[in-house]
């Protein structure tokens, strides 16, 4: 997907998790994300979109006051369907004034600016769909194409050079020599293989053999990684070999409530 399919994405991705949360209890507590309530997931979303258009739209190169001018989500449920699409729709206009070659911090390490936040913004809605889902007991649902490219976001994301460097505890525990992990969607293509090595978590976009495999529908496959269903409790995904360092690999993705 190129940034205008990101974009659009997630515009439609923030129009079905307003729908969802529109009119809800905003103290409903959010067992994907412990530490919050519908309310605090809504402000995330809405505030991030808004935080990411400053930056695109300003071009940033130093992204204090993008975080300095945070917005919070209206205190009345019944008025975030429209917060969540202006939000949206701010991020869509900051997207479309500037190229993708423009200067824009992104905390990867990798200086890809606006394409990074694209991307990031749809993975980001994503996930929180399925945190919305899990908060009230609303199926998710996700169709592989886009399930696939939100994974290809999650390990983009955690294996990256800013990730790896300024999260010292998944640096500690991802420190390794060799150790492989191959995930691959079955109804979409997608397939990635993550080797641990002893100073970062090398991505490969690969068919190769691994240490542990796990395969499966790409929505379920995407729950699982990004740690939104317990590996137990996805009995369509199959896992060959080291289930231990699969089940180490989730234990550390601890980017749970600021994901």
């Amino acid at each position: 997907m190129d940034t205008s399919a990101y974009v659009k994405a997630v515009v439609e991705q923030t129009s079905t998790f307003a729908d969802g949360v529109h009119g809800r209890d905003a103290a409903a507590p959010v067992p994907t994300c412990p530490e919050w309530t519908l309310a605090d997931l809504v402000d995330h979303v809405g505030g991030t979109q808004r935080m990411v258009a400053m930056l695109v739209g300003e071009q940033m190169t130093e992204p204090s006051r993008a975080f300095a001018g945070h917005v919070p989500g209206p205190a009345d449920s019944g008025r975030w369907r429209a917060w969540l699409s202006d939000g949206a729709a701010q991020a869509s206009q900051a997207f479309a004034s500037v190229s993708d070659d423009a200067p824009v911090w992104d905390p990867s390490g990798g200086a890809a600016g606006v394409p990074f936040w694209s991307r990031r913004l749809f993975g980001e809605v994503c996930v929180h769909r399925a945190d919305a889902a899990a908060a009230l007991g609303m199926p998710y649902e996700l169709a592989p194409e886009l399930a696939v490219a939100a994974i290809e976001d999650w390990l983009e994301t955690l294996t990256s050079r800013g990730y790896w460097e300024n999260r010292h505890g998944f640096a500690d525990a991802m420190r390794g020599d060799g150790q492989s992990l191959h995930f691959h969607a079955t109804d979409a293509p997608g397939e990635w293989v993550a080797r641990r090595e002893p100073d970062m978590v090398a991505l490969e976009r690969a068919h190769t053999k691994a240490d542990v495999a796990v395969r499966g529908p790409a929505a379920e496959l995407l729950l699982v990684i990004s740690r939104r269903r317990p590996l137990d409790a996805a009995p369509t995904l199959e896992v060959l070999g080291d289930r231990a360092l699969l089940e180490h690999w989730i234990d550390h993705m601890d980017w749970v409530t600021n994901g």
